[in-house]
């Protein structure tokens, strides 16, 4: 029987192992592929590969530089048990042919299942809410640790509204 997650909330997405601060890469496609290796050993990861061309075929749909230097790929899979999450801050910015046409410096990778579209959208929006508020982005690009992203997360979600 297959697991799925019932959260939309964004913090319980993401663990310290899911998050890289200073996340290595010269290119959109560097920047996606050491995003991805973060979820190498997730437990609900059951093929890294097709994660890998799950979230290459969507990118090539339809850039996922959303603007304001975030970048949000993502991908339905039957690669994951359920919805797995990682989050990057880049080393430097890197152009990644957003929106805006500005560098992208906040990434935020999110994997679900073909069958938990619904989720997958409603988390994909909250991820939208909580990143179009400049304080949230500026605190996420000053962060000292994965430790502090989930709290700069967690506040966030707090403070909605309709958490």
């Amino acid at each position: 029987m297959q697991q799925t997650t019932s959260t939309t909330l964004v913090h319980h997405l993401l663990t310290p192992a899911t998050i890289r601060l200073g996340l290595p890469g010269a290119s959109k496609e560097d920047l996606l592929n050491n995003l991805i290796d973060v979820l190498a050993n997730h437990p609900s990861v059951l093929d890294l590969d097709e994660v890998r061309a799950a979230v290459f075929a969507r990118e090539e749909m339809m850039s996922t530089g959303v603007g304001k230097e975030l970048a949000l790929p993502h991908a339905k899979t039957g690669a994951v048990r359920e919805t797995v999450a990682a989050f990057g801050v880049t080393a430097a910015p890197v152009a990644y042919g957003a929106i805006d046409n500005l560098p992208v410096r906040l990434l935020f990778l999110l994997v679900g299942t073909e069958a938990a579209r619904s989720q997958h959208i409603k988390i994909l929006s909250r991820i939208s809410r909580l990143m179009n508020r400049e304080v949230v982005r500026q605190r996420l690009l000053e962060a000292a640790d994965a430790q502090t992203v989930l709290t700069i997360f967690e506040e966030a979600e707090g403070e909605m509204l309709d958490p």
